[in-house]
């Protein structure tokens, strides 16, 4: 079955991430999966294990630890957010097809523009000639996702020089607006839509 998609618009980052975790804890065996798109005011998130040290130089942008997986990364207008709120075990697969799913929706939403986007071994997330454009962080609680990946489209990047991006110095970022797409957030919303569905729920 799909699962119910909602867009979110722009919402504040703690607000969502607690529906997240909400949702979460009072779903059971029988509740829909969902799917939630949206866009955050400038925020920095520190996953669990992340060291605050790859903060570089915040300035006025927040910084929020939080529960999902991985280092720092950067969330801000003009970068479109898909939560995946998952049965894992309805599924029928794990946190590593997951991250594998979510990268290939990915990498064909790019392809249908005429971009390639490449995975990097040891690296979640999507890149495009070595600069990330796409990056992924899950937390999995009782069986459930929750968290998910994040596409840069027309996001200003320089915030994500005030930090060493997932936890890797140096590493560029990109986004569709500098790769010849000129589709707004809502219409690059529209065709990941479909594309993310068939990822998750193909056998």
């Amino acid at each position: 079955m799909n699962p119910a998609i909602r867009s979110l618009g722009l919402a504040g980052y703690e607000t969502v991430w607690g529906a997240m975790r909400d949702f979460t804890a009072s779903r059971d065996a029988s509740t829909p999966d969902e799917l939630w798109f949206v866009e955050h005011p400038p925020v920095f998130t520190l996953g669990l294990a992340a060291s605050p040290e790859h903060v570089l130089d915040a300035a006025s942008i927040p910084v929020v630890r939080i529960d999902r997986g991985g280092q720092v990364t950067y969330h801000g207008p003009g970068q479109l957010v898909a939560y995946v709120l998952l049965d894992l075990r309805r599924a029928g697969y794990g946190v590593k097809a997951l991250v594998h799913r979510l990268e290939q929706s990915v990498i064909d939403l790019l392809a249908g523009y005429g971009v390639e986007g490449t995975r990097q071994p040891g690296m979640p997330g999507v890149y495009v000639r070595g600069a990330k454009i796409a990056a992924v962080g899950l937390r999995i609680s009782r069986g459930c996702s929750y968290h998910g990946i994040a596409l840069n489209v027309d996001t200003d990047l320089a915030a994500f020089a005030r930090i060493n991006p997932c936890g890797y110095p140096g590493l560029a970022a990109t986004r569709l607006a500098d790769l010849g797409v000129r589709d707004r957030i809502a219409a690059v919303e529209s065709r990941w839509r479909p594309i993310l569905s068939a990822a998750l729920c193909a056998d």
